[in-house]
């Protein structure tokens, strides 16, 4: 099996003005990570970078660095969150370093996340900081020509010659069919054979999309927001998670809204999940929101070694065997604050990454 696994990447890890604003002076995602603390007994938080390495992405040393350790783990790319709301970028510092440094040996893709950006960071908040407006023609080609020299470099991750450009909630974008429809025909008049797009299979609603007849090449598995958005909205969660926090305020005490599940027990229900035919797998590697949201995160066991190889395997094999596709993706490869990354950490080093490498082999 032919496995090439791809992490999404998350460009936050570096200081803009906007989140100076929102935020205050020097805000990143470290900011959050570092402030993480315990909530029970026994709850790994916070979560520390191995060798305190709190990188900056502004700094070229700092992919180059990703990017060796990516490739001697048998890491095939990253696939880059995408920030465009209406000719407006965000975050878009670290790949415009990849793009003008040739020299960085490291395959990517985008995902457009489509959301507008808000104060819980869920983009569904009355508090919105960044609106999303998907504007008119006008901009759908102003955005095309900015992703062009992209599509355009050896390394961004192309099949059968098409640049791979993933849609994070194809159903919010209003004349969605038109827009990819304009950008397939601008790539046939620029020299590509088209675009690979793909639409993500996150929230449980986003299965819509494939009856909308929209032109997607193929879909990803987007874990665990996947599986435990479709399967732990049972109507005791729901209750519990409206009344800790009353409880919580009446008799001060800290009852947390959701019990932190076993990583097995998800991965389990992760894999009886099935998706059609012409899906990219996705795994995950724990998951532990509560630096950004406090109490009201989710919390997924960090999986032991074991438990990580043995979703591995078993997911190479659904992707294979039943999807009959050959990219697996992972979320994530540094999402610190969301408690699911590969980068290694002062508890568990490598092992992570380890666990790939016996897996697929390294690309180095």
């Amino acid at each position: 099996m032919n496995t090439k696994i791809i992490a999404f990447y998350l460009p936050q890890f570096h200081a803009i003005p906007e989140n100076d604003h929102w935020w205050g002076k020097g805000f990143t995602d470290w900011t959050n990570v570092r402030k993480a603390r315990p909530l029970f007994k026994g709850h790994d938080q916070p979560r520390v970078p191995q060798n305190e390495r709190y990188y900056d992405l502004s700094r070229v040393e700092t992919l180059r660095w990703q990017a060796e350790l990516a490739n001697s783990h048998g890491i095939y790319g990253m696939c880059f969150y995408h920030y465009w709301f209406a000719g407006k970028l965000l975050l878009q510092k670290p790949a415009e370093l990849l793009l003008s440094h040739k020299d960085l040996p490291m395959r990517f893709c985008f995902s457009w996340a489509n959301e507008p950006w808000a104060r819980t960071w869920d983009g569904y908040d009355r508090q919105v900081l960044m609106p999303q407006d998907y504007g008119t023609e006008e901009d759908w080609r102003k955005h095309f020509n900015y992703l062009l020299p992209f599509f355009k470099d050896d390394r961004y991750i192309k099949v059968d010659g098409r640049p791979m450009m993933l849609l994070y909630r194809s159903l919010s974008i209003p004349c969605c069919a038109e827009m990819m429809a304009l950008w397939e025909t601008m790539a046939r008049d620029n020299g590509l054979p088209g675009l690979h797009f793909v639409c993500t299979l996150g929230h449980g609603h986003d299965y819509k999309a494939m009856n909308q007849d929209l032109p997607f090449s193929a879909y990803v598995e987007f874990e665990p927001v996947r599986t435990t958005d479709m399967e732990y909205h049972s109507p005791w969660v729901l209750l519990r998670g409206k009344m800790a926090p009353m409880l919580n305020r009446w008799l001060h005490t800290r009852i947390l809204p959701r019990r932190p599940y076993r990583f097995s027990d998800v991965a389990d229900n992760s894999l009886r999940l099935k998706s059609p035919e012409g899906t990219y797998g996705g795994i995950f590697c724990g998951w532990d929101n509560t630096p950004r949201k406090k109490s009201n995160g989710m919390i997924i066991e960090a999986p032991t070694r074991d438990e990580f190889a043995s979703y591995l395997e078993k997911k190479i094999r659904q992707t294979h065997d039943e999807y009959h596709t050959d990219f697996l993706f992972v979320n994530a490869w540094n999402e610190w604050a969301e408690g699911t990354y590969l980068e290694p950490d002062k508890t568990r080093g490598c092992m992570y990454l380890d666990v790939i490498r016996d897996a697929v082999g390294s690309n180095s």
